[in-house]
């Protein structure tokens, strides 16, 4: 059995330590809010919160996560995890919004990181999350727009 604490609440899984936390959460856990996309954490459709960190759920295997604190897309409450969402809702950065929780996931961690992201940081952060719609202009928008709200100058 291992461990786990997902978005606030513990759970433990009967899972082999190498299957992959993506495999947890979508078939054990029944939060299929996380995205399959490329099995090999390549897109970024698949991207939690370990501990605070993006990560790519389908290459972690959970046996390493034992005891560690996992945020998904259902759980994003913070105050940067709603304005992100409330940014992106605003202007309307999805269009077929599959890779979109990736996006919002990787988006919230640089802005705890950097409340303050220029371009640059923007582009760096979000590199490997793909989005076959190539909303990328709206994307970096909502991000600017949600530090805006949280109070950086973005």
């Amino acid at each position: 059995m291992i461990s786990l604490i997902v978005n606030g609440e513990r759970h433990k899984v009967d899972a082999a330590p190498h299957m992959p936390l993506l495999w947890v959460l979508r078939d054990l856990l029944g939060l299929g809010g996380t995205k399959y996309g490329c099995g090999q954490g390549l897109c970024g459709a698949c991207t939690v919160l370990v501990d605070g960190e993006a990560m790519r759920a389908c290459s972690i295997p959970v046996g390493d996560l034992n005891g560690r604190r996992v945020t998904t897309i259902q759980g994003l409450e913070s105050p940067v995890g709603k304005a992100v969402q409330a940014a992106w809702v605003e202007l309307d950065v999805a269009q077929c919004g599959y890779c979109q929780p990736g996006q919002i996931i990787s988006a919230v961690a640089l802005l705890r990181q950097k409340p303050k992201p220029s371009d640059a940081d923007i582009d760096a952060a979000m590199d490997g999350n793909l989005c076959r719609c190539g909303t990328y202009q709206r994307i970096r928008a909502a991000i600017h727009l949600a530090a805006r709200r949280l109070g950086g100058a973005s």
